[in-house]
């Protein structure tokens, strides 16, 4: 069974991706080659299929979106991450962030996705809270909130226009980190 629930999540995150959220099981099942009572089997409902998908997809989006290891400034681990949508926004099969687009279909707040969809965004907030509070930010918090809302307009604007953010993400993140305090070179800390 764990081959059949690989690949109905591979194929579900792909669907999903692409086509949204309402893509019916009939195309699901298809798609990952196994049968409507397989998928029932594993999952109660198209929903917990959706949910776990993201949930799947979650890791390798991290890996690609945050910076490596923790060698630079955090201004430039910051930076890193609009860097890539910049790179990702203008290739074919970019759709923006699988997590922003699954809870704008999504209306019900308690849906399944809509909670993994949270988690993730609340784990790069958190990524954007640590790294501000590293490079000397007053409100961490409240920078680390605009970072994610400019990362999502980002994501978005990429799909409705089709051809990428043109610098504007990084260049709208470097505002924010301008107005925050967050420079390029960190003052050595008091006493060093």
């Amino acid at each position: 069974m764990t081959d059949t629930r690989d690949r109905l999540l591979d194929a579900a995150a792909d669907l999903f991706y692409r086509e949204g959220v309402n893509v019916g099981v009939e195309a699901l099942t298809k798609a990952a080659g196994v049968s409507k009572r397989s998928m029932y089997q594993l999952f109660g409902s198209k929903d917990d299929v959706l949910a776990a998908s993201l949930e799947r997809v979650a890791p390798g989006y991290s890996a690609t979106l945050l910076p490596e290891g923790s060698a630079g400034t955090p201004r430039e681990r910051i930076l890193h991450v609009f860097r890539v949508v910049e790179e990702v926004a203008p290739q074919p099969g970019f759709y923006g962030c699988p997590f922003l687009a699954t809870s704008v279909e999504i209306k019900a707040a308690d849906h399944p996705a809509r909670a993994v969809a949270r988690r993730f965004k609340d784990g790069l907030t958190e990524f954007f809270r640590g790294e501000a509070a590293a490079g000397g930010a007053a409100d961490p918090g409240q920078l680390a909130q605009q970072l994610v809302m400019t990362f999502d307009g980002a994501s978005a604007w990429g799909v409705m226009h089709g051809d990428g953010v043109n610098g504007q993400a990084v260049r709208m993140a470097e505002l924010l980190l301008d107005a925050a305090g967050v420079t390029q070179h960190q003052e050595p800390e008091a006493g060093s």
